[in-house]
């Protein structure tokens, strides 16, 4: 199963020039048979960009997080900080083999809208 995940342009680039390995969440999916992630990169770019294999789901304290992943987060500890600010708990998506698109595709190809966070996608709807 995929998701489209909404990506801010500058960290989706980061995942695909390798600076990236986890991608954050205050809360994530349920469904358990998730293994890849297309990037829906945010204003001003608004395309669909690229996709990756989800490695894993790791869950513990935004404090226990960072310790784990900071040296591959391609973010700093005070964007971390801000926007994991008066949670418990939270999430990072291990990302493994990500893939730029040659051609950026049009949102509506997967989504009438752009997802707040993520939306499942039928495994018919091939890039």
């Amino acid at each position: 199963m995929k998701i489209l995940l909404s990506i801010k342009p500058e960290f989706a680039q980061s995942i695909f020039r390798g600076q990236k390995e986890y991608e954050y969440r205050k809360s994530i999916f349920r469904r358990k048979d998730v293994d890849k992630a297309i990037v829906y990169a945010t204003r001003p770019v608004c395309r669909v960009i690229g996709e990756f294999s989800i490695e894993s789901v790791l869950k513990s304290s935004p404090f226990e997080l960072w310790e784990g992943t900071s040296r591959k987060s391609g973010i700093s500890k005070r964007f971390f900080d801000q926007y994991f600010q008066g949670r418990k708990i939270g999430f990072a998506l291990k990302i493994k083999n990500p893939v730029l698109y040659k051609e950026p595709v049009v949102l509506s190809r997967f989504s009438k809208v752009a997802p707040q966070s993520f939306k499942y996608i039928e495994e018919k709807e091939k890039v």
